[in-house]
């Protein structure tokens, strides 16, 4: 596919676009996260088995924007202009997707086109703040938080989709578990879910690694549970997590609902600071 518009040379990228990609992707790569990691991990632009691509906008020769097109859509770069010519060749191709997310602005001027031809969204959340932190946390890590080990499994699922049901508002499970308990999984096997157990052996805190490449880990699933909050401990479990991601890479991020107050005033309080705004449309 070849598509020439106003704003470039619109195309499905391949192996010989690697370089380019990644280039595009490192330039804010707290931003683009989840495109350096896939990157990483698979060491191509080009067209995943599982039917996953990187659609590439081209002023000349030059890669100018970029967008994942996979179960979730991801932009990378994508501006006012560039979005909705994405936007409409991914209407043209009659995909459905679980998400959208990203920077606010390239996921909004993707959404403004394909919302005409996607179903009505189960949420749009147009403001979330991307934070950051490169540093030490300015508050002493709670020294109880450590990897989940694949025998907690278990006793971390029923936290996990109290946090998914808390955060996206609905279950995870509820067409069946197998998929979702194989997610969880996979991140106790890679060494990134991080839970902290009380002496009945319920979660008090638990966060994961989510999405990790060599410059920025990107923190998801965060959760405290409801009978331990309002004790201020919050703080401190997340200058843990901050610890544990930055053995990995320098920079530690995560973003959050605007109105979510109290879950704010406690990132700022380990040192997290607002870089970018995200947006996110679930379906």
């Amino acid at each position: 596919m070849r598509s020439g518009n106003a704003t470039g040379t619109l195309r499905i990228l391949g192996a010989a676009d690697t370089a380019a990609l990644t280039g595009l992707a490192a330039a804010d790569p707290v931003a683009n996260t989840f495109l350096l990691s896939h990157l990483e991990a698979t060491g191509t632009a080009a067209p995943t088995a599982a039917g996953g691509q990187v659609l590439g906008v081209f002023d000349g020769d030059e890669l100018t924007a970029a967008c994942w097109a996979g179960v979730n859509v991801v932009p990378t770069a994508v501006t006012v202009d560039t979005g909705p010519e994405i936007g409409a060749y991914l209407a043209r191709t009659g995909r459905r997707f679980s998400s959208l997310f990203g920077p606010a602005e390239a996921v909004l001027s993707l959404w403004s086109v394909l919302q005409h031809s996607l179903p009505r969204p189960f949420d749009v959340r147009s403001d979330q703040p991307l934070l950051e932190i490169t540093g030490p946390s300015a508050v002493p890590p709670a020294p109880g938080l450590r990897k989940a080990r694949p025998e907690d499994l278990d006793r971390l699922l029923p936290a996990c989709t109290a946090m998914f049901e808390e955060e996206v508002g609905y279950s995870p499970v509820a067409g069946g578990s197998r998929h979702y308990r194989q997610r969880v999984l996979s991140l106790i096997q890679k060494g990134h879910a991080l839970v902290e157990f009380d002496a009945s052996g319920e979660v008090i805190f638990k966060a994961e690694l989510g999405t990790v490449s060599s410059s920025a880990v990107q923190v998801q699933g965060v959760w405290m549970n409801p009978a331990y909050r309002g004790r201020g401990l919050s703080a401190g479990y997340m200058s843990a997590v901050v610890q544990f991601a930055q053995e990995i890479a320098p920079q530690t991020s995560l973003y959050v609902n605007h109105y979510n107050a109290p879950a704010r005033a406690t990132y700022e309080s380990v040192g997290f600071r607002q870089v970018g705004t995200f947006a996110t449309i679930l379906f």
